[in-house]
Protein backbone atom coordinates (compact mmCIF):
# COMPACT_ATOMS: atom_id res chain seq x y z
CA UNK A 1 0.00 0.00 0.00
CA UNK A 2 1.29 3.45 -0.88
CA UNK A 3 2.07 5.66 2.07
CA UNK A 4 0.35 8.57 0.30
CA UNK A 5 -3.08 7.81 -1.16
CA UNK A 6 -2.75 10.58 -3.77
CA UNK A 7 0.35 8.83 -5.18
CA UNK A 8 -1.58 5.56 -5.34
CA UNK A 9 -4.34 7.28 -7.30
CA UNK A 10 -1.77 8.97 -9.57
CA UNK A 11 0.09 5.71 -10.26
CA UNK A 12 -3.11 3.70 -10.81
CA UNK A 13 -4.52 6.15 -13.34
CA UNK A 14 -1.23 6.94 -15.09
CA UNK A 15 -0.65 3.21 -15.61
CA UNK A 16 -4.16 2.74 -17.04
CA UNK A 17 -3.55 5.63 -19.43
CA UNK A 18 -0.11 4.37 -20.48
CA UNK A 19 -1.40 0.85 -21.18
CA UNK A 20 -4.31 2.19 -23.23
CA UNK A 21 -6.98 0.95 -20.83
CA UNK A 22 -8.11 4.58 -20.67
CA UNK A 23 -8.09 5.90 -24.24
CA UNK A 24 -7.51 9.55 -25.23
CA UNK A 25 -10.68 11.57 -24.72
CA UNK A 26 -12.04 9.28 -22.00
CA UNK A 27 -13.67 11.13 -19.14
CA UNK A 28 -12.38 10.10 -15.71
CA UNK A 29 -14.78 9.28 -12.87
CA UNK A 30 -15.92 12.32 -10.87
CA UNK A 31 -13.99 13.49 -7.83
CA UNK A 32 -16.86 12.19 -5.72
CA UNK A 33 -16.62 8.69 -7.27
CA UNK A 34 -12.82 8.52 -6.94
CA UNK A 35 -13.10 9.69 -3.34
CA UNK A 36 -15.50 6.82 -2.62
CA UNK A 37 -13.39 4.27 -4.54
CA UNK A 38 -10.23 5.03 -2.56
CA UNK A 39 -11.98 5.89 0.71
CA UNK A 40 -10.12 9.15 1.02
CA UNK A 41 -10.81 12.88 1.03
CA UNK A 42 -11.73 15.05 -1.94
CA UNK A 43 -8.64 17.17 -1.25
CA UNK A 44 -6.45 14.07 -1.74
CA UNK A 45 -8.22 13.22 -5.00
CA UNK A 46 -7.75 16.77 -6.28
CA UNK A 47 -4.05 16.56 -5.45
CA UNK A 48 -3.76 13.35 -7.50
CA UNK A 49 -5.70 14.81 -10.43
CA UNK A 50 -3.53 17.92 -10.40
CA UNK A 51 -0.44 15.70 -10.54
CA UNK A 52 -1.90 13.79 -13.50
CA UNK A 53 -2.59 17.10 -15.26
CA UNK A 54 0.90 18.45 -14.54
CA UNK A 55 2.46 15.32 -16.06
CA UNK A 56 0.40 15.53 -19.25
CA UNK A 57 -1.95 12.61 -18.64
CA UNK A 58 -5.25 14.50 -18.31
CA UNK A 59 -6.87 17.84 -19.06
CA UNK A 60 -9.21 19.31 -16.46
CA UNK A 61 -12.19 21.23 -17.85
CA UNK A 62 -14.00 23.47 -15.38
CA UNK A 63 -17.53 22.26 -14.82
CA UNK A 64 -17.11 19.18 -17.03
CA UNK A 65 -14.46 16.97 -15.42
CA UNK A 66 -11.10 15.46 -16.33
CA UNK A 67 -10.31 13.96 -19.73
CA UNK A 68 -7.46 11.68 -20.85
CA UNK A 69 -4.90 13.30 -23.17
CA UNK A 70 -3.16 11.61 -26.09
CA UNK A 71 0.19 10.63 -24.60
CA UNK A 72 1.28 9.37 -28.02
CA UNK A 73 2.30 12.95 -28.69
CA UNK A 74 5.89 13.79 -27.84
CA UNK A 75 6.72 16.82 -25.77
CA UNK A 76 8.97 19.24 -27.59
CA UNK A 77 10.27 22.12 -25.46
CA UNK A 78 9.54 25.65 -26.60
CA UNK A 79 12.26 27.06 -24.38
CA UNK A 80 15.61 25.37 -24.03
CA UNK A 81 17.99 24.24 -26.76
CA UNK A 82 18.12 20.49 -27.36
CA UNK A 83 19.42 18.40 -30.26
CA UNK A 84 17.38 15.62 -31.86
CA UNK A 85 19.85 13.05 -30.54
CA UNK A 86 19.36 14.34 -26.98
CA UNK A 87 15.58 14.38 -27.44
CA UNK A 88 15.66 10.82 -28.82
CA UNK A 89 17.50 9.56 -25.77
CA UNK A 90 14.88 11.15 -23.50
CA UNK A 91 11.99 9.74 -25.56
CA UNK A 92 13.30 6.19 -25.34
CA UNK A 93 11.79 5.39 -28.76
CA UNK A 94 13.29 3.95 -31.93
CA UNK A 95 14.54 6.82 -34.10
CA UNK A 96 16.43 7.28 -37.34
CA UNK A 97 17.83 10.27 -39.24
CA UNK A 98 17.62 10.43 -43.05
CA UNK A 99 20.15 12.83 -44.59
CA UNK A 100 19.07 14.23 -47.97
CA UNK A 101 21.47 17.10 -48.49
CA UNK A 102 24.67 18.60 -47.08
CA UNK A 103 25.79 21.35 -49.42
CA UNK A 104 27.62 24.67 -49.38
CA UNK A 105 25.40 27.24 -51.12
CA UNK A 106 25.36 31.04 -51.66
CA UNK A 107 22.82 32.66 -49.34
CA UNK A 108 19.69 33.89 -51.07
CA UNK A 109 18.41 37.32 -50.10
CA UNK A 110 15.79 35.75 -47.82
CA UNK A 111 18.29 33.40 -46.18
CA UNK A 112 20.76 36.27 -45.78
CA UNK A 113 18.05 38.21 -43.97
CA UNK A 114 17.39 35.30 -41.60
CA UNK A 115 21.11 34.87 -40.86
CA UNK A 116 21.90 38.62 -40.84
CA UNK A 117 24.61 38.28 -43.47
CA UNK A 118 25.18 39.61 -47.00
CA UNK A 119 23.43 37.86 -49.87
CA UNK A 120 25.76 35.48 -51.69
CA UNK A 121 27.83 34.56 -48.62
CA UNK A 122 28.47 30.80 -48.45
CA UNK A 123 26.39 28.84 -45.94
CA UNK A 124 25.91 25.15 -45.26
CA UNK A 125 22.46 23.80 -46.11
CA UNK A 126 21.53 20.52 -44.36
CA UNK A 127 18.22 18.77 -45.02
CA UNK A 128 17.23 15.83 -42.82
CA UNK A 129 14.04 13.99 -41.88
CA UNK A 130 13.58 12.40 -38.47
CA UNK A 131 11.93 9.01 -38.28
CA UNK A 132 10.29 7.97 -35.01
CA UNK A 133 8.73 4.52 -34.62
CA UNK A 134 8.85 3.92 -38.36
CA UNK A 135 7.37 7.24 -39.54
CA UNK A 136 9.17 10.31 -40.85
CA UNK A 137 7.46 13.08 -38.89
CA UNK A 138 10.04 15.92 -38.66
CA UNK A 139 11.79 17.72 -41.49
CA UNK A 140 14.81 19.79 -40.39
CA UNK A 141 16.32 22.34 -42.77
CA UNK A 142 19.47 23.78 -41.17
CA UNK A 143 21.69 26.60 -42.38
CA UNK A 144 25.11 27.29 -40.81
CA UNK A 145 27.58 30.10 -41.44
CA UNK A 146 30.61 28.60 -43.19
CA UNK A 147 32.74 31.25 -41.51
CA UNK A 148 31.94 29.52 -38.20
CA UNK A 149 31.44 25.92 -39.37
CA UNK A 150 34.14 25.39 -41.98
CA UNK A 151 33.57 21.66 -42.54
CA UNK A 152 30.42 19.55 -42.56
CA UNK A 153 29.56 16.20 -44.15
CA UNK A 154 26.81 13.56 -44.32
CA UNK A 155 28.39 11.38 -41.64
CA UNK A 156 28.31 14.23 -39.12
CA UNK A 157 24.75 15.18 -40.17
CA UNK A 158 23.62 11.58 -39.69
CA UNK A 159 24.92 11.47 -36.13
CA UNK A 160 24.66 14.79 -34.29
CA UNK A 161 25.76 18.16 -35.65
CA UNK A 162 25.61 19.75 -32.20
CA UNK A 163 27.86 17.05 -30.78
CA UNK A 164 30.36 17.83 -33.55
CA UNK A 165 30.08 21.60 -33.03
CA UNK A 166 30.49 21.48 -29.26
CA UNK A 167 32.94 18.60 -28.87
CA UNK A 168 34.77 18.72 -32.20
CA UNK A 169 34.88 22.45 -32.92
CA UNK A 170 34.62 23.53 -29.27
CA UNK A 171 31.91 26.07 -30.07
CA UNK A 172 30.01 27.62 -27.16
CA UNK A 173 26.34 27.46 -28.21
CA UNK A 174 24.43 29.72 -25.87
CA UNK A 175 20.81 30.52 -26.73
CA UNK A 176 18.12 30.59 -29.40
CA UNK A 177 15.11 32.64 -30.45
CA UNK A 178 12.15 30.56 -31.63
CA UNK A 179 9.11 31.36 -33.74
CA UNK A 180 6.24 28.86 -34.07
CA UNK A 181 3.55 28.88 -36.76
CA UNK A 182 1.13 26.53 -38.51
CA UNK A 183 1.53 26.60 -42.29
CA UNK A 184 0.31 24.78 -45.38
CA UNK A 185 2.21 21.64 -46.36
CA UNK A 186 4.70 22.13 -49.22
CA UNK A 187 5.65 19.71 -51.99
CA UNK A 188 8.94 19.08 -50.18
CA UNK A 189 7.09 18.24 -46.95
CA UNK A 190 4.89 15.74 -48.82
CA UNK A 191 7.89 14.16 -50.51
CA UNK A 192 10.13 13.79 -47.47
CA UNK A 193 7.62 13.15 -44.67
CA UNK A 194 4.88 10.61 -43.96
CA UNK A 195 2.07 13.15 -43.72
CA UNK A 196 -0.97 10.97 -44.56
CA UNK A 197 -3.82 13.42 -45.24
CA UNK A 198 -2.55 16.35 -43.19
CA UNK A 199 -2.63 19.63 -45.12
CA UNK A 200 -0.91 21.76 -42.48
CA UNK A 201 2.34 21.46 -40.57
CA UNK A 202 3.85 23.05 -37.45
CA UNK A 203 6.95 25.09 -38.30
CA UNK A 204 9.49 26.07 -35.63
CA UNK A 205 12.05 28.62 -36.81
CA UNK A 206 15.20 28.70 -34.70
CA UNK A 207 17.78 31.49 -34.65
CA UNK A 208 20.75 30.10 -32.74
CA UNK A 209 23.57 32.15 -31.18
CA UNK A 210 27.02 31.52 -29.79
CA UNK A 211 28.19 32.71 -26.41
CA UNK A 212 29.63 35.87 -28.01
CA UNK A 213 26.11 36.63 -29.42
CA UNK A 214 27.06 35.67 -33.01
CA UNK A 215 24.11 34.14 -34.84
CA UNK A 216 25.59 31.17 -36.68
CA UNK A 217 22.52 29.02 -37.45
CA UNK A 218 19.02 29.34 -38.83
CA UNK A 219 16.71 26.30 -38.81
CA UNK A 220 13.24 25.46 -40.04
CA UNK A 221 11.99 22.43 -38.14
CA UNK A 222 8.74 21.15 -39.66
CA UNK A 223 6.56 18.83 -37.54
CA UNK A 224 3.56 16.65 -38.35
CA UNK A 225 0.58 18.08 -36.50
CA UNK A 226 -0.63 14.97 -34.68
CA UNK A 227 2.66 13.85 -33.16
CA UNK A 228 3.92 16.81 -31.17
CA UNK A 229 2.85 19.14 -28.46
CA UNK A 230 5.01 22.12 -27.64
CA UNK A 231 5.47 22.65 -23.92
CA UNK A 232 6.72 25.40 -21.69
CA UNK A 233 6.63 26.22 -18.00
CA UNK A 234 5.39 29.56 -16.80
CA UNK A 235 5.18 30.93 -13.30
CA UNK A 236 2.78 33.66 -12.24
CA UNK A 237 4.56 36.67 -10.73
CA UNK A 238 2.19 38.08 -8.14
CA UNK A 239 1.83 41.79 -7.61
CA UNK A 240 2.26 42.69 -11.31
CA UNK A 241 -0.41 43.70 -13.81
Amino acid sequence: MYKNIYLQIFNDYSERIQTGELAPGTKLPSEHDITAEYETSRETVRKALNLLAQNGYIHKVRGKGSFVLDIGRMNFPVTGLISFKEMSEKLGRSTKTHVYEVKLIPASSELARQLQIAAGEPVWRVVRSREIKGERIILDKDYFLSSVVQTLDREIAGRSIYEYLEQGLQLKISYAKKEISVEEVTEEDSRLLDLHDYQHIVVVRNYVYLEDTTQFQYTESRHRLDKFQFVDFARRVHGED
